[in-house]
């Protein structure tokens, strides 16, 4: 019988180009998220799944991109986390 593992949504804006990788903050429901690649041929995307799997302290293959490959606004799932631990996490203090 297969273990279930949990798996939590987060719906995030990103913005490609900044001038380094970091959490912008979270407010209604959304993270906002700095990252430094330009939106070319999926650099931020990539990115972005390296930068939160090293924020999280999880293995890339455990983040997906589910929702908005091709746009600023995206909903991403994390594989073994709860909403609480994920923000944990990721936002200072």
């Amino acid at each position: 019988m297969p273990i279930l593992v949990s798996q939590t949504k987060i719906s995030l804006v990103v913005y490609p180009n900044a001038a380094r990788n970091e959490v912008a903050g979270f407010a209604e429901g959304v993270l906002r998220v700095k990252v430094s690649a330009s939106p070319v041929k999926g650099k931020a995307n990539k990115e972005l799944i390296a930068f939160l799997s090293q924020r999280l302290g999880v293995g890339k293959d455990r983040l997906s991109i589910i929702k908005g490959h091709a746009t600023r606004n995206k909903v991403i799932a994390i594989d073994g986390l709860n909403q609480e631990e994920i923000l944990k996490r990721l936002l200072p203090g």
